[in-house]
């Protein structure tokens, strides 16, 4: 079935009521994107920052009156905003095509350090002797693909040939889609605990356990305030945001056991040095950043 798309650039501080007017009119779908493809990974805390120019996308299944249904858009935004122009709308006709396979073809298998493939479930495993994570992407959390989610795999690997992995206990931080806790159980670890504000995360962390034929009596998945304060991990790894990693390097730094292992990621090159010195002054010994895209791994240890 064709798609009709009509995309608009405005004032982020308009954007929210074109996406409204767009939605009245039947859009069955709006994106929004920075116009200059200048993300922001993490703001700074305190502030909450826009975009210049942001790109919003309406799609509409219905291709009939569509003069009409812009001149009404136009007409609701004189009426309400009258001292500011509307955004010009552009609309182009989307021919159909196979979105659900091109997608799907957007996802490969990868190598993450020497014995772990990430493998969307609708692949052939590459090396059917390695340990093979399936995961289906989903629309919210990690997959392996991003530069954070790789270091932290490759990490384990690295603990895992290392024989550093064998028979421990993991606790991941943040575990979104669990693919942390499921690769470390897969490498060798005895048990693994993810934690996560998200009721979702944990909803996708035990379809991906499931998924991974992961014994249930191994894996556990609670929300943070279930996890005994003074239970301390062998493996301890955190992918998140810098902000929240310093803010809650007390408790993440004290979950890790003595001669216990840490990782932390999410962090940008230039926040490497803040996240360091809060988790030095939890009394661990950090090494100096892995890094990849701009992003950095930070690994430390606590001492015996």
């Amino acid at each position: 079935m064709p798609w009709l798309q009509l995309k608009a650039h405005t004032a982020p501080e308009f954007a929210e009521r074109l996406e409204d007017l767009l939605l009245d009119e039947g859009a069955s779908a709006i994106t929004l994107q920075d116009a200059h493809d200048d993300p922001v990974f993490e703001p700074d805390r305190g502030t909450t920052p826009l975009w210049n120019e942001t790109v919003l996308t309406g799609l509409y299944d219905d291709l009939e009156g569509v003069d009409a249904m812009l001149e009404r858009v136009r007409q609701a935004w004189a009426t309400e905003l009258p001292d500011d122009p509307c955004p010009e709308i552009e609309v182009e006709l989307l021919a159909d095509r196979d979105w659900e396979r091109e997608w799907m073809d957007g996802f490969t298998p990868l190598q993450m350090g020497q014995r772990l493939w990430i493998v969307p479930s609708w692949h052939a495993a590459p090396d059917p002797d390695a340990v093979n994570l399936l995961l289906d992407p989903g629309l919210a959390f990690g997959t392996g693909t991003h530069p954070t989610t790789a270091l932290c795999l490759a990490w384990l690997d690295d603990l895992s040939v290392a024989g550093e992995l064998d028979d421990r206990d993991v606790l991941d931080v943040g575990c979104g889609s669990g693919i942390l806790a499921i690769a470390s159980l897969k490498l060798g670890a005895a048990r693994a605990v993810g934690t996560d504000i998200d009721p979702q995360a944990l909803t996708a962390s035990r379809d991906n356990a499931e998924r991974n034929a992961v014994d249930v009596d191994a894996l556990a998945l609670h929300y943070p305030e279930q996890i005994d304060d003074t239970r301390t991990f062998e493996v301890v790894v955190a992918n998140i945001l810098a902000g929240p990693l310093v803010e809650l390097a007390d408790m993440i730094a004290g979950h890790v056991a003595p001669g216990g292992r840490l990782a932390l990621s999410g962090i940008l090159a230039q926040q490497a040095d803040e996240v360091l010195e809060a988790y030095r002054a939890q009394g661990l010994i950090m090494d100096e950043p892995a890094s990849r895209d701009g992003w950095v791994r930070l690994n430390g240890r606590r001492p015996n």
